[in-house]
């Protein structure tokens, strides 16, 4: 019998800067009600899913900033979204801003099982962006400013979705163009791994020139390629639209383990997109091409560890002239 899930990505239009948490949950709940009438066992939320994308200000005080953050999950903003988990019976992942009571700062997602419980947390590794004020940038990306490195790791669990059990990991945004990350989950034989995104339409940094259709094809890429060499199932979900005058691409997919795109969002606004998942899939890829205990070759990868910035390989010279 297949262990068959449906998966559902639910795409979030833009959340202004003026509009309160009580805005987007009222959106999310729809979407929840929605998946629950077309038969979804799992929403996927995007990430900072509960609030406009802040990090594009600069903050001289980052406790000014605070007020973005939850200090608690559930909140009382929140809750209708756990109760909405349990009324229907659908799991859900959330990204949000979390504050701890130590005061540390964390772009964070959950995975939360239809009884309300939380089954998984990951905090965002790969940070990108910078830490001060850039004069030179027309608009500003300042998560290495307001959050910290996560330090969870990437923590894959066994637990129930919809009717199976499933090994679920979860990512966020940038995450996903780093294939240390989904190899990290892959070597737990991760099966559905959630991600929700925030990406511009256009390349802010200002360093070159990146064409509009290439930022949508290499977000799709990074995907693909990671469902595709660590044998799983991807739903990536993102927010849309014009937010407070700047342009997110939206384009959610979920993705199977051969890495094809099963559905993707058309819109730039509310939406969600479906797909029916036979998890059985992961195995073929994990038993064949990508069987780790019969071909990984870890003591040739050292530098993935050991090193951080590139370097340059060794120059290579002739060991004579030729005369001319």
């Amino acid at each position: 019998m297949p262990r068959l899930v449906t998966l559902a990505a639910a795409q979030l239009g833009p959340i202004q800067k003026s509009e309160g948490r009580e805005v987007a949950v009222e959106r999310m709940l729809r979407l929840m009600e929605r998946a629950h009438r077309r038969g979804a066992e799992v929403v996927v939320f995007p990430e900072l899913a509960l609030t406009t994308f802040f990090p594009r200000w600069y903050e001289e005080d980052i406790a000014a900033a605070d007020h973005w953050f939850e200090t608690a999950m559930p909140s009382n903003a929140t809750a209708p979204l756990f109760e909405a988990a349990r009324r229907y019976g659908i799991g859900f992942h959330l990204g949000y801003a979390e504050k701890t009571p130590e005061g540390r700062r964390f772009n964070t997602a959950i995975y939360v099982h239809p009884s309300g419980e939380i089954v998984l947390k990951y905090r965002k590794v790969h940070l990108p962006g910078h830490r001060d004020f850039d004069p030179v940038r027309h608009v500003q990306h300042l998560e290495k400013r307001y959050f910290e490195v996560g330090d969870l790791g990437f923590p894959v669990v066994r637990a129930p979705l919809g009717r199976e059990r499933a090994n679920i990991g979860l990512m966020i945004c940038n995450d996903r163009r780093w294939p240390e990350a989904w190899r990290v989950m892959g070597l737990q034989q991760v099966e559905v791994v959630m991600l929700g995104y925030n990406t511009p339409s256009l390349n802010m940094d200002n360093k070159g020139f990146e064409a509009h259709h290439l930022r949508v094809e290499h977000s799709h890429l990074s995907i693909r390629a990671g469902c595709y060499q660590n044998a799983c199932f991807g739903v990536a979900t993102a927010k849309a639209g014009t937010e407070d005058g700047h342009e997110l691409f939206g384009h959610s997919i979920i993705v199977n383990p051969q890495g094809e795109i099963m559905a993707q969002a058309t819109s730039w606004g509310d939406e969600l997109v479906t797909a029916d998942c036979d998890l059985d899939m992961c195995r073929l890829g994990r038993t064949t091409i990508f069987n780790f205990a019969a071909h990984r070759r870890p003591e040739a990868y050292g530098r993935i560890t050991a090193q951080v910035g590139s370097e340059p390989p060794p120059e290579w010279h002739p060991s004579h002239t030729s005369g001319r």
